[in-house]
């Protein structure tokens, strides 16, 4: 078997354990200029309920995601029934989506915001959510600024642990050489195509960070192809990218093999990777990413998606 469950990772130096899938909940929030499609309340909640019926213990929502309103559905289940013991749950302070604000006193409202939508008085794990778009890195450390509030929040108890979660590789290393941070999400470099993410998670592993790798699947094209998905990470990229891509799904094709099953055990194999997250808008997606994680990969298909890479870039810096 590809990928057990039951098998939990050691979350960096936290002393919590999570399993190597973390359930995204980005598409929770209902955002169809982004995803394409619409979740009603319902649909959220039943999903929430199958996260904390099924296998997986680490749950990752956001402050912005939707409004609120990820968080909110959230909740609501949470408010219900409770959260499994040992169940980690992890959200983001964000900047203010109407001024930019992403000051220290925003930072606390964030939080503030966040735990009264999640029906909770304090969350296991606290990111500060992508930086690079509101805020240089002198001004998220100075006085006053982000990192101070968040600091001041594990202090007081209202978060456990703290993490950063960014885009650009070298800014993200810069946080986690802070020796603040206990995690690290990055998105989108660390897949079948983009490898751009390794000197990061190096640096993580060296710490004893934690790294989560989000989006394994590029925004879809992992998962549909790059004929029925021709962006990754929701960009226009290059068609050299594309035709990797559409090697790969030939090459999986031809062992019968998904290619978002690959896409996935991709970041599940490396043990530097403690958890990835795998965003899901419907119940029947848990089960749907189980069996994806636990489909048998023979090796020479690793390594003939190997020789299919596409040589380093840095296309999304």
């Amino acid at each position: 078997m590809a990928y057990d469950p039951a098998v939990r990772r050691p979350f960096g130096r936290t002393g919590l354990s999570v399993t190597p899938i973390c359930i995204g909940t980005s598409p929770l929030a209902s955002m169809p200029a982004l995803y394409g499609y619409e979740v009603d309340d319902a649909r959220a909640e039943a999903t929430v309920d199958a996260v904390l019926d099924g296998p997986f213990n680490f749950l990752d929502t956001s402050n912005n995601y939707g409004g609120g309103t990820a968080e909110r559905r959230i909740g609501a289940v949470v408010r219900r029934r409770g959260l499994p013991g040992g169940f980690v749950l992890a959200t983001k302070a964000d900047a203010d989506p109407g001024t930019g604000d992403f000051s220290g006193d925003r930072v606390r409202r964030s939080v503030a915001e966040s735990l009264d939508r999640l029906g909770v008085d304090r969350v296991p794990v606290m990111y500060l959510h992508d930086p690079e778009f509101h805020v240089t890195f002198e001004e998220a450390m100075a006085p006053g600024g982000p990192v101070e509030a968040l600091v001041a929040l594990r202090a007081e108890g209202v978060v456990g642990h703290l993490g950063i979660a960014g885009g650009p590789v070298e800014l993200m290393r810069r946080f986690v050489g802070t020796g603040v941070f206990e995690a690290v999400i990055n998105h989108n470099r660390w897949t079948l195509v983009d490898r751009a993410a390794d000197p990061l998670i190096e640096d993580a592993v060296a710490r004893g960070v934690a790294f989560v790798n989000g989006a394994p699947y590029g925004g879809g094209m992992l998962v549909k192809g790059p004929d029925a998905q021709p962006r990754y990470a929701y960009r226009d990229t290059d068609e050299s990218v594309r035709e990797a891509v559409r090697a790969m799904w030939n090459a999986c094709a031809a062992h019968d093999v998904p290619l978002a099953a690959a896409a996935l055990q991709f970041s599940l194999r490396d043990p530097r990777v403690t958890s990835t997250i795998v965003g899901v808008s419907e119940p029947e997606r848990i089960t749907a990413t189980l069996e994806l994680a636990t489909t048998p990969i023979p090796a020479e298909l690793w390594d003939e998606l190997d020789r299919l890479t596409p040589p380093p870039g840095g296309w999304l810096e």
